[in-house]
Order: structure tokens, then sequence, then C-alpha cells
């Protein structure tokens, strides 16, 4: 990881709009009254496991409470103008935030600018901010459908070395196994579906088109874009093999520190065998935190019918899968409930619990991706924020960001902690929310502050197997399968049946070559000898797992099988999530 230098920041008065909707018939007005003897109202909000610690700050600077907010652990209040800044510095008080009007906004309601963005404070990124850790210095790879260039990530998204088909190629935006390419034929790194986009904002937006309003976990945290999808969404798992491989060759060059996959399938092939869950569990012995999206198919299978819908390779017990929390659009975690769509345990073939914690994943606020199929086909009236560059999305995929920015401040604040030790201080940090029952909730929700600043941190996973990666590539697919451009052979079989859709299936990759296991498991990641030119090709039966040296196949999505079950909140008949667009249920909802 490179060294980071970082300015530690004293708390200060913070935004107006902390408290939710909910308070604002109590909470007093500071228009339309002077100010009394120089007072001024604010709220202060103490720390979780310190609410008190508000009104003994308010007393300690001769001021006086008005009313106990409890709900986010503080208090309204008149205090002496001059002793707010000394407020905001005293012991155990989180934020102290203007007492402003604030209006009631109905859950049904349609005025999207009004729409509160709280997932940051949810996870305590907040905490951190005031104590300077923003994520400097910690790399993120997003493995998903590219990330376009938009103000918010302006200087971050990091410059990939070297592109994935021309090895000259040093300077690209992303490294690219989607099969996209732009009008000139050369790789287009944009985010033509739109997921990718959103997904980075959560992570590291910087609020830039918002004035602060919108910004991610970990705003000055770096992105590698390495793009495996293009305008529908779809993907084959041999694309994500070699964006994996990619980032374990690559992690030093480019300073990689954390993986994030927002994507998954519902194979039933053991993680033992799986060669999915092999090339995560590399990227992890490769020192770098992967965190996986637990799946959206919900609470039963829509495939077996039985409960244990964990997506794969979130199945895979090593790594940080994160489950969806609905944060309500508020700041306190009590009402906090597990949406229907958030996928649960056991895994469906090893019986093993997941997710391992969660995180805000219901309708949060991100980045849009101008022009993009989310853009064109759901459109402003799916959840974009009107005039703005931002709009809703809900799904795991989203949870999944969220738990990747918290690790990028955990590993700002602890730059030497290793994986094992990063998952320990989450599940041990997480908080109880929604459901307690640990097969939809794992730990709970991540405290990024607690985390951060757990003492003496455990290691998790000892004592877990490796898998093998011995499996078959058909069987990491599951279900999800994609089309591809027909080849000449594909054309002799297809006389018979002109209508047969050609598909990435069996043992074959993206890019027309053969998956080899026993290869693929034995080939040396650390270097760059899997990027070299190692195709056995007699032009009929091509071998090897080498990605180098031939271009991607873009695919299409192919059946029904990943528009998910049903993204209705049964638990609350106002809530609603709208149908997912294509990829539904491995990328999420958009309404």
């Amino acid at each position: 990881m490179k060294t980071r230098k970082t300015v530690r920041a004293s708390k200060g008065l913070l935004a107006a709009g902390l408290l939710a909707a909910l308070i604002a018939a109590t909470a007093p007005s500071a228009e339309g009254a002077p100010a009394l003897s120089g007072l001024v109202s604010v709220i202060v909000q103490g720390e979780p496991d310190d609410p008190e610690a508000a009104a003994r700050a308010v007393a300690a600077v001769g001021g006086s409470v008005t009313y106990d907010l409890a709900i986010v652990d503080g208090v309204a209040a008149d205090v002496p103008a001059g002793a707010v800044a000394r407020l905001g510095a005293a012991p155990g008080v989180r934020a102290v935030t203007p007492d402003a009007p604030v209006y009631v906004q109905a859950t049904t309601s349609t005025n999207l600018s009004t729409l509160n963005s709280v997932f940051a404070r949810e996870v305590q990124a907040d905490l951190l901010w005031a104590e300077g850790i923003k994520g400097k210095g910690v790399t993120i790879a997003l493995v998903d459908t590219g990330v376009s260039n938009v103000a918010d990530l302006a200087g971050r998204v990091v410059t990939t070395v070297p592109d994935p088909v021309d090895e000259a190629d040093v300077d690209d935006a992303c490294a690219n196994f989607s099969g996209s390419v732009d009008a000139k034929g050369d790789d287009d790194c944009s985010d033509e579906y739109g997921h990718g986009t959103f997904l980075a904002g959560l992570i590291a937006g910087n609020g830039a088109s918002s004035k602060g309003l919108y910004t991610g976990v970990a705003p000055e945290a770096r992105i590698v874009s390495i793009k495996i999808a293009g305008g529908d969404g779809s993907s084959d798992v041999s694309k994500v093999l070699a964006a994996l491989q990619y980032v374990v060759t690559f992690k030093d060059k480019l300073e990689i520190d954390v993986l994030n996959l927002s994507l998954g399938t519902n194979s039933t092939q053991s993680y033992m065998d799986d060669p999915l869950n092999y090339a995560v569990e590399k990227v992890w012995q490769a020192d770098i935190a992967v965190v996986v999206a637990a799946g959206n198919l919900g609470r039963i299978s829509p495939t077996t019918g039985k409960p244990g819908t964990t997506s794969k390779p979130g199945d895979d017990p090593f790594v940080i899968t994160a489950g969806a929390v609905d944060d309500r659009e508020t700041p306190a975690t009590s009402d906090d409930r597990v949406p229907n769509f958030s996928s649960r345990g056991p895994t469906p073939a090893d019986g093993l619990p997941k997710p391992d914690v969660t995180a805000p994943g219901s309708r949060v606020v991100s980045l849009r991706a101008p022009g993009s199929h989310v853009e064109t086909t759901v459109g402003p009236g799916g959840g974009a924020l009107a005039g703005t560059a931002y709009r809703r999305g809900s799904g795991t995929s989203m949870s999944a960001a969220v738990v990747s920015g918290v690790v990028a401040l955990v590993l700002d604040k602890n730059e030497e902690w290793k994986p094992n030790r990063v998952k320990y201080a989450l599940k041990a940090t997480a908080t109880k929310v929604g459901l307690l029952d640990p097969l939809a909730v794992g730990a709970g929700m991540v405290q990024a502050h607690r985390a951060a600043h757990l003492t003496a941190p455990g290691e998790a996973n000892v004592g877990v197997a490796w898998s093998t990666g011995a499996g078959t590539l058909q069987g990491s697919r599951g279900d999800v399968q994609t089309t591809r451009p027909c080849t000449p052979v594909d054309q002799v079989e297809r006389v018979l049946d002109p209508m047969k859709p050609c598909l990435t299936d069996g043992n074959e990759t993206a890019n027309g070559r053969m998956f080899d296991a026993e290869e693929y498991t034995g080939t040396d990641w650390t270097g760059t000898s899997w990027y070299d030119t190692q195709w056995v090709d007699d032009g009929v039966t091509p071998t090897g797992t080498s990605w180098y040296g031939t271009s991607w196949y873009g695919t299409s999505w192919y059946g029904t099988s990943w528009y998910g079950a049903s993204w209705e909140d049964g638990s609350d008949s106002t809530t609603k999530y709208g149908d997912p667009a294509e990829g539904g249920a491995w990328y999420g909802a958009w309404q």
C-alpha cells in the first residue's frame, strides 16, 4: 500500500440537514425569531455509545437543552453563539448542526430533489471524515461496467497498465475485458450500462456536483476501473476470471488495496471446487480485501424454492459478503429494515453462514452515467434526481460498494492491516439492525469509526479451507447465460436450427478459447507470465487460459433468469423498489 500522509482535521460545525423530518414539528425554528441574548439554536449529536455526552457538553458551555432527541443520540439546545466551536470540539460530541426549519416528506413524495442521503452517516463515515480520514492513498479495483468521466471522480480514476488486448497501450482509463469499442475501434472505457459509475460514486464520489450533499464513503480514495460488461450489463464468468487475474498481476503497479465485486451468479457448485471462488481467494491471498454483493434473489431461491440465495462468489467463506439494509432516509439505525430483495444464507452448495455484514443499499443516491442504458431505459422517472448528476438505486451491489468505501477508510487509518484483520474488525464492531437473523444480516451493519479504532483486532478465516478451482466454468455460471457473436462453426450447426442462439457456455470463454482449470490454477499470477501469448491454437481447437493476444466477445443477456424475484418490500406497503432493468438480479433496481 502506498504511504499516506493524512492531516487530521478538528471537529467543527457540520452542514445543515442532520435531522429527519419526523422531528420537524417539535424542533424549535431558528427562522422568524431573533436569537435571545446572543444564543443560537443547534442540534448536538453525541456518540452512539455515549448519548448523554451531548447534554453534558451543552451544560459545559453555558447552554440549555430544549428537546431530548434520543433518535439521533443528541439534543436540541440554545447555546452562546461564541461557544459553538468549543461545543463541536467537546469530548463525546459527534456533530453540531444549525437547527434550521425542515419539512415533512411523505414516503410517497415524488419530489426527488428533497431525497435524504444518509448512508455515509449510518456507517459512521462522517466520524472518520472529522478526523481527516477520507480514504486518501487507498485504491479500490472496481470490476464492473466501467466508470464514466464525471466531476465527482475527476483525477481519481487510475490510469491502467497495460491494456488486456493491446499490451503497448498503457494509458487507458480502464482495463477493458468487455469487448466494447468506440466509433474509432478503440477501447470504450465509459460506463455504457450505468452501474459501475453509480458504485464508484458510493465508494469514492466527492460530491463535487452537489456541493458535498451526495458524497461517497471514502471521497479521497482512488478507483481502478476494470470493465467486464457493455451496454446491457451482461458479462461472462470467464471475463471476471481474467479481470481478477489482472488485479493480482498488477496490484503493486496500481497500488490496489480493495476489490469490489457487485456481481454474481446463482451457481450451486461448491466453493471448494469452483474456479470463480478460487480466483477471489487468490486476490485475498494477494493481501487485497475483497468485498462481494450477497445478491438480490431474496429469501427463497426462485430456482430451487428453498432458502439459501447467496450469489457466487459471495458464497466464498474468505471474502466480505455484503447484504442490504433500508436506511429509510434517516440517520438513525433504529428504524432500519432488511429489504426483501437482499439474498440470505446459508450458501446454496456448502451451507455456510452469509452474508458477513450489511450496509445501506435501498434507494441510495449516487452518480449518473450520461447516456448509459440505465439513463435511457429507466429514465428520469426511475430514480433520477431532475437537473442533477445523481440518481437512486437499490440492491446489494450498492451495499457492497458502501462496504468497500468503509474498508478504504479503515485502511486509511490502519494501513498495515491485512484482509483477515479488516474482516474481523468489520464484523466485531458491526451494529445489529433490522432482523436479528444472522443469515439475513450477518454480524450487522458496518460501523467505520468503531472498526478503524478497534484495538488489538483478531484474524478472520482461521482454519478455513481454500478452494482448489478444479470445477467447471459452466458450473460457475449457474443459470446466467449470455450470447456471443456466432462463428463459422456455429453457422454450420445452425443449418438445422437457424434460430439457435450462440451461447458462451461449457468451458468456452468469452474470447473463443477453452478454459483449462488445471492451467488456470497452475499459472503464476504474481508476475506477468499469464499475460504473454501462450495459446496453443491450431485454428480449430484453441486451448489454454492465457487471456492476452485475442479480442473479447461482446456479450448480451440470454433468457430471463437474471431478472430475479419481486422487488416489493412487503414489510412496508409504502416502500416500492420497482422492477429491475436487464441484469437486475445481479446489478440492482433503479426505481
